[in-house]
């Protein structure tokens, strides 16, 4: 049987374990269990049932937060503090969903024009659901996929990285040991060659999936030959643009969080940081400063602020992106060096238009800088990109604040915060960094029918 999935230590690059992928027999097995938990056991659960048990899933969560943190530390490297604070986020959304799941729920009534009768819509499952889940992010994007949707009744097919087979493992026995049945929620180790007859497969009705473009091309060209819908999180090069700080020093600590974390492995990610020419050499002296001052080490030690990149192939592919940068003209400030899969924090200037760096996204703790003299310029600049993911403004100046997010092309603007995502807020993009929404009251509807009823005035 052919090995497709193992937990590679990117810190030391031993292969720690591996796991077979699951055979086509027991694939389709796992569709029939997902159709049947739809069609009778979510079904006849009821809303209310449901989520309790996805309060269960987060509390099992919140228990076992110490195993998890330590596994994705082993699968993908991320530092012991982060991966905690993941758990507890993957936690808080499903509490989140358990509060609110009866109100997302509640049918709707309409006002009919004329009162002629009534009209309700009324909120329902779709069906089994297929999952296509990263790497950078295990439990929390679990989370804010499986949880709304199995409170809605849609059972969950799961299909995790590769490279992460041990947390998806964990997450699959807290399901069940929440109590949710056979077929509610279900784990597959799955090819590529399968998921594509899966994506086919009318058992399953509709598929979210977060990665590259090209994987969530692929997916939705499958998806859109067999009339699916599709939920796409993909990529981003998110601007960060600095119009004004009273404070540089708190600004230089929210820009270097929001570069560094997970060591830069985040969709989400602040990647293009365009400043103010008044403020420019000040940024880029401290923030330099502070980012040559980070340095990776061992992500278990609590004291880690950044790991190692996720593998060997994201530690090559970054290299490969600063090094043709550089050729095309790029400064580096700092950084710029590889060792193994750790990667130096690094700061690039002088990107010119042309230079590839302007229009890729850089996955891992590289920082572009970019000098504009208006208000204007800025915003030109932060939407010269096929990427329309997030966006963070910071000054000092309402108005302005006002002005620049109504201009940006993004699905989603943090004004002077770097941390102002949870549950209740929809997360998601346009242009090619996707489309759909995760979380909040719009995520949770992705994938919910919205019955009309319409009953006529009663006959005598």
């Amino acid at each position: 049987m052919t090995i497709a999935y193992a937990v590679v230590d990117p810190a030391t690059g031993e292969t720690l374990r591996e796991f077979p992928t699951i055979t086509d027999d027991v694939l389709r097995g796992a569709l029939g269990r997902a159709d049947g938990a739809y069609r009778h056991g979510l079904r006849e659960m009821g809303v209310a049932a449901r989520a309790e048990l996805v309060a269960q899933v987060g509390a099992l969560h919140s228990e076992r937060r110490e195993d998890l943190a330590a596994i994705i530390g082993r699968e993908m490297g991320k530092p012991v503090a982060q991966a905690l604070g993941e758990v507890d986020f993957a936690a808080r959304i499903y509490a989140y969903y358990a509060a609110v799941g009866e109100e997302l729920m509640a049918d709707e009534e309409i006002e009919v024009a004329g009162g002629d009768g009534s009209a309700v819509v009324r909120r329902e499952a779709v069906g089994a659901l297929l999952g296509i889940m990263p790497w950078n992010f295990p439990y929390y994007q679990v989370a804010r996929f499986a949880g709304p949707n199995l409170i809605a009744g849609n059972p969950i097919v799961l299909k995790h990285a590769p490279q992460c087979p041990e947390s998806a493992t964990a997450i699959a026995s807290i399901y069940a040991d929440a109590g949710f049945g056979d077929g509610a929620y279900e784990n597959v180790f799955a090819t590529h060659e399968q998921i594509e007859w899966v994506i086919a497969d009318p058992r399953i009705r509709g598929v979210s999936v977060t990665g590259s473009e090209r994987a969530g091309a692929a997916v939705a060209e499958i998806a859109g030959r067999n009339l699916k819908k599709v939920v796409l999180e993909l990529g981003g090069s998110d601007p960060f643009i600095v119009l004004g700080a009273q404070d540089l020093d708190a600004l230089i600590k929210a820009a270097l969080m929001a570069r560094l974390s997970n060591a830069g492995q985040a969709c989400t990610s602040a990647k293009r940081f365009i400043v103010a020419d008044e403020l420019y050499d000040d940024f880029v002296e401290r923030f330099s400063a502070a980012m040559s001052g980070t340095s990776a080490g061992d992500p278990s030690e609590p004291e880690t602020a950044m790991g190692p990149l996720s593998s060997a192939t994201a530690a090559e592919r970054l290299e490969d992106q600063v090094r043709r940068a550089v050729d095309a003209g790029a400064t580096v400030v700092t950084g710029g060096r590889r060792e193994d899969n750790f990667f130096e924090p690094t700061v690039l200037t002088d990107i010119a238009p042309d230079n590839p760096a302007a229009k890729e996204e850089f996955f891992g703790p590289v920082a572009q800088i970019y000098r504009v003299t208006s208000e204007d310029e800025a915003v030109e600049l932060a939407n010269a990109t096929e990427f329309g993911l997030g966006s963070y403004v910071m000054t000092d100046d309402p108005a302005q604040a006002d002005r620049v997010a109504g201009a940006l092309e993004t699905g989603m603007v943090y004004v002077n915060t770097v941390a102002g995502g949870g549950p209740e807020m929809p997360f998601g993009g346009i242009k090619r960094s996707g489309f759909g929404r995760e979380l909040g009251r719009f995520g949770f509807e992705e994938f919910v029918n919205r019955k009309l009823i319409r009953k006529g005035k009663a006959r005598a």
